[in-house]
């Protein structure tokens, strides 16, 4: 087996770049980040229906889910520079907008333009990592991009957590970091060929990779995920505020736990543990995992037993999310990758926005019994990817073969 390089031999001269890059995708991932700890407070001030604030939560990935794939395919045709630029600035500003919302239909409209941007950022910054890697080096390129994600989400919710202690509303002042980025941007990367388009050919190339069994079992499992996610990050903070009182930097510290258990295993567990088991096996336990930290979360009142939840769900979630997309990549033919990436990226984001519209009733008339319906489902999906592990290495041996993917 080869050896797998070094993270300096991985960076080599791409440092300013990929450090523009994660830094966008980062923000692409915070983009609840920031409002999550604060939203009790604003279902307070603006008196949101219970059965629709799981809705009004995920509004932006729904937009999300919606524009991701779309500005996948405007990267691929037109170049993923002025696609990440155009979405860093969109960013920004409609996400600054948010702060000034007095009514829901205003927050809707602020949180839907802030997804669409994000869903550009995404598939600009993934799809632009991909394309500088191959093999090996690009599953650990993305496992350091999701490590990059999730450590995002580490500090966003700590910092918004803190600053909605004195008003909600200067938690959205975060999202301004978009612009002084987008200016970074446009000048480390003006000379990178890597955001160049890429030569699709025809659209009949994509309509045939999207038809393929293996990419819809990819972008399924990321929905999945990115569902399981949602319930933790949608009713846990409503839960531990009613439960223990939690404030909004408790809250920020639960979802940072979170995100540190999720940057860790993304960064240094995902990939080895993917060579050990096997991709599937890892994406099994990784599920198990956050079943587990689902069930429990009703059971604890401790404040540390509750970082300690937090913490397993992260490290479950870090082991899915990387050895998915990376299953995806190699799925995918390179002329068409950011496009079926980003559309990865769209059906997580779909099951984000899904998760709350099934699960709100039960939220709303069984409360906790949201988290138990949640593990199981995880559990039962962890136990189907187990089943599928032949099936899966039979697929990617058939691509490697057809010339369609990559050695692992």
């Amino acid at each position: 087996m080869a050896r797998p390089p070094s993270f300096r031999a991985l960076i080599g001269d791409r440092g300013p770049i990929l450090i523009v890059l994660l830094g966008a995708g980062a923000l692409s991932s915070t983009t609840g980040g920031v409002v999550d700890p604060i939203f009790p407070e604003i279902v307070e001030s603006l008196a949101i229906d219970p059965r629709w604030v799981g809705v009004v939560a995920s509004i932006h990935i729904l937009m999300t889910a919606l524009a991701g794939p779309v500005m996948g395919l405007l990267a691929d045709r037109l170049g993923k520079r002025p696609i990440l630029l155009t979405c860093l600035v969109a960013y920004g500003v409609f996400g600054l907008a948010g702060g000034l919302a007095t009514s829901v239909p205003a927050l809707v409209a602020s949180r839907a333009l802030v997804g669409t941007a994000s869903g550009g950022l995404a598939a600009a910054s993934i799809g632009w990592v991909s394309a500088l890697y191959d093999g090996q080096a690009r599953t650990i390129a993305l496992g350091y991009t999701a490590s990059a994600l999730a450590t995002a989400s580490v500090f966003f919710p700590l910092l918004s957590g803190a600053l909605g202690g004195q008003d909600w509303r200067w938690s959205f002042g975060l999202y301004g970091l978009a612009l002084p980025m987008a200016a970074i941007a446009s000048w480390l990367l003006r000379h990178d060929r890597g955001g160049d388009r890429a030569n699709l050919g025809q659209l009949s190339t994509l309509r045939r990779t999207l038809g393929q069994v293996p990419i819809q079992v990819a972008c399924g499992g990321l929905g999945l995920a990115s569902a399981f996610f949602a319930v933790v990050i949608i009713y846990g903070p409503l839960h531990f505020k009613a439960a223990i009182g939690a404030t909004p930097l408790l809250n920020g510290e639960i979802l940072a736990a979170r995100a540190v258990g999720a940057a860790l295993m993304s960064a240094f567990g995902a990939s080895r543990l993917a060579r050990w088991l096997g991709t599937n096996r890892a994406i099994a336990l990784g599920l198990g995992a956050m079943g587990l930290a689902l069930g429990t979360i009703p059971l604890f009142v401790d404040e540390r037993l509750i970082l300690v939840d937090a913490l397993l769900f992260g490290v479950g979630f870090g082991a899915v999310m990387p050895n998915l997309y990376d299953w995806l990549s190699q799925m995918a033919p390179v002329s068409t990758r950011s496009t079926i990436l980003a559309l990865g990226n769209g059906c997580a984001a779909l099951g984000h926005f899904l998760s709350p519209l099934l699960l709100g009733p039960i939220w709303k008339y069984q409360g906790t019994a949201v988290f138990y319906v949640a593990a199981i489902a995880a559990v039962a999906v962890g136990g189907a990817a187990l089943g599928c592990d032949r099936w899966a290495a039979e697929q990617l041996a058939q691509r490697i073969e057809e010339g369609m993917g990559d050695q692992p």
